[in-house]
């Protein structure tokens, strides 16, 4: 909408000329949806209450996980819905709404977001802990991540890439980048697929990362702001092609104000998360947040450094992965419990230590994948 009035009132009224600038849009989305969410936050978590929308805590088979939990039984859930509501209203009035990236990312935060609503409805109509069927949910991830990857296999986005200081040349839009050497590897049809795997594992994986409070939250908080500015540097052709030397994507920059939008809604919903949290996001919210996350990366060429920057969010899949694996094959468990984070209670640390370290290795790695874009 801000941009509508910066074309619209650009000659009659010249201070309009502020609502082009891409910086200014991006710190007011990230204001519009941080403000929105901390003043929606209250009546969102009553109405949750009033219509006893609560988590389901799990207990069969684990009664240390139950006993430690069991408190947070019935605490309201679902608040995806409130991440989602702050970030579609501060893009939509802080975003190029002419930006066919923009509205990529917004199909993409509806889709899984969605997904996650019908797991959760389940879990609340069954009274358990049990959503949909794995098998279910992973189809219509498949398919939602499926659409997105076909729109941008046949309408990708136009990319340049800097082969030499005197020449620009059109890249491969289906080429992936590498880290740490400046390689692009085309993949041609084998591109769809790609994105599949992607979308569909870092939804996964932060679906995983979401067992205490505020772990999963606070963690895409630091992998939404490094994406802001890979978004903003990718946007920009004398950062890629003059200093940088990676793929240049013409518009991106309007993904650095989705991110932004991003930070805010998160920023918000932690406000209401933090141990100990009135509000849980959900499977609405957590595979909604990783497909966004994943959709940004892929359309910004930098797909390849989400497994650095997520760390933490690989690392909790991977556990799971492990400990499924080991257990199948011998009948041991590596880890006394997954995802990662629970083994770390059954080691006995308490949540809020569990909860502060894994965002300071999350920060560190978001810094680390950062630094990667300069050392190739």
């Amino acid at each position: 909408m801000l941009y509508f009035i910066y074309q619209l009132g650009f000659e009659a009224y010249a201070p309009l000329r502020i609502f082009g600038y891409l910086t200014v849009r991006a710190a007011l989305a990230l204001a519009v949806a941080l403000l929105s969410g901390i003043l929606c936050g209250p009546l969102f978590i009553h109405w949750l209450r009033k219509k006893k929308i609560g988590q389901q805590i799990r207990g069969e088979g684990i009664p240390d996980l139950y006993e430690r939990h069991k408190s947070k039984a019935e605490t309201p859930t679902m608040g995806g819905i409130l991440i989602l509501a702050s970030f579609f209203i501060a893009v939509l009035i802080c975003g190029n709404l002419y930006s066919s990236m923009v509205w990529l990312t917004l199909c993409a935060a509806a889709g899984f977001g969605l997904i996650g609503a019908k797991d959760d409805w389940a879990k609340l109509s069954r009274r358990n802990h049990k959503g949909i069927s794995a098998r279910s949910k992973l189809a219509w991830q498949c398919l939602v991540a499926g659409g997105i990857a076909l729109v941008i296999y046949y309408f990708p986005p136009e990319t340049l890439f800097r082969a030499n200081a005197d020449e620009a040349v059109a890249a491969a839009p289906y080429s992936i980048t590498t880290l740490f050497v400046k390689w692009l590897i085309p993949l041609g049809i084998l591109y769809i697929p790609w994105v599949i795997l992607i979308l569909v594992g870092t939804s996964n994986a932060v679906n995983l990362t979401d067992g205490l409070d505020g772990l999963a939250i606070g963690c895409v908080l630091f992998v939404a702001s490094a994406y802001a500015l890979v978004a903003y540097l990718v946007g920009r052709v004398d950062f890629t092609t003059g200093y940088l030397w990676i793929i240049y994507v013409r518009g991106a920059g309007e993904l650095a104000v989705c991110c932004a939008a991003l930070v805010g809604a998160s920023l918000a919903f932690l406000w209401y998360n933090c141990h100990p949290a009135e509000v849980f996001m959900g499977d609405t919210g957590s595979l909604a947040l990783g497909g966004t996350i994943a959709t940004i990366a892929v359309l910004v060429h930098q797909e390849i450094m989400l497994p650095v920057v997520g760390g933490i969010f690989v690392a909790e899949a991977i556990s799971v992965i492990i400990q499924v694996t080991s257990f199948k094959l011998t009948g041991k468990r590596v880890f006394r419990m997954t995802p990662l984070h629970h083994h770390f209670e059954q080691l006995g640390w308490p949540e809020s230590r569990i909860i502060a370290r894994f965002w300071i290795v999350a920060a560190l790695l978001a810094v680390v994948g950062l630094a990667t874009l300069k050392t190739r």
